[in-house]
């Protein structure tokens, strides 16, 4: 019995994992074609007055998507060998998290519509299509990210010194009238105009208030840039680490000098100096 299993679990596994087979190929289209339907069937269920006229015919459907999931995610256990490092993997995290929000609307918890984290499945197109350089420029994205985490968190605690700041100074200058009515309102409408992002529901009245604003739109611009030059910085550096890392190694031969005018370079089979013309088949000899 053991002996008929194993080629059915192996034919599974060949298809659900594997990305270079016909029949793999045309799972892989066919999952991301549900996975986008998926996506849509919640974006429009979101729709008021098309979820008045067509919610049980999107309530039926995602049910019906969810269930294929389901079954996918348990065939996929089932099919590996690793199914922890499946199940613990960012995909395997993925796939289960696809599937829980819709199952617990049952128990009438309101978070039917994260089932859009579905759209994360999405990142295996780029493994099915064999967009490979695709992935290595993420990694590398992913490496700047990393070598920057330091002075981007330096630099993030400093933002925030000077929001809170910002926002006290503009709290004591400004009065209730003109939307300062706290510390951490005010430091709200500092993270708002120091980002460059200008809501307008809170904004200065005096003279002071408004010369203080104007400078903190300015700096904005600059607050910007910073984060923006220290990943740039990283990425390039992370490229040329990559291209460096794809040179091939120059392997330097053995080599001896000149006992005569002390040249470097000769090869240990070299009979007469490059420099000076001396014989040396005797001394290397």
């Amino acid at each position: 019995m053991s002996t008929e299993k194993k080629p059915v679990r192996k034919r599974i596994e060949e298809i659900i994992f594997r990305h270079d087979t016909p029949a793999s190929k045309a799972f892989d289209i066919t999952l991301l074609v549900l996975i986008a339907a998926s996506i849509l069937i919640v974006m429009l269920e979101s729709v008021k007055h098309l979820d008045d006229q067509f919610h049980k015919w999107f309530w039926g459907i995602e049910w019906v998507l969810t269930i294929l999931f389901t079954l996918e995610y348990v065939m996929r256990l089932y099919s590996t060998d690793r199914k922890k490092e499946y199940a613990t993997s960012f995909y395997g995290i993925i796939d289960l998290l696809a599937i829980i929000p819709t199952y617990l609307t049952l128990f009438a918890i309101p978070i039917h519509y994260l089932t859009t984290i579905r759209a994360l499945r999405l990142l295996r197109i780029f493994r099915i299509l064999k967009m490979s350089q695709f992935l290595i420029e993420g990694n590398i994205l992913w490496e700047a990210l990393r070598a920057s985490q330091k002075k981007i968190t330096v630099f993030i605690v400093t933002i925030l010194t000077l929001t809170v700041i910002l926002g006290s100074v503009m709290y004591m200058i400004e009065s209730d009238e003109s939307g300062f009515t706290s510390i951490p309102r005010s430091i709200y409408w500092a993270i708002v105009t120091l980002t460059t992002v200008g809501y307008g529901d809170i904004s200065p009245v005096t003279p002071l208030g408004q010369f203080i604003a104007a400078l903190v739109m300015i700096l904005g611009y600059g607050v910007l840039a910073v984060p923006t030059g220290i990943v740039s910085a990283e990425m390039v550096q992370a490229d040329k680490d990559k291209k460096r890392s794809k040179k091939p190694r120059v392997v330097i031969p053995d080599t001896l000098s000149c006992p005569y005018c002390q040249r470097d370079g000769l090869d240990k089979d070299s009979i007469y100096c490059k420099q000076c013309g001396r014989e040396l088949d005797e001394i290397f000899s």
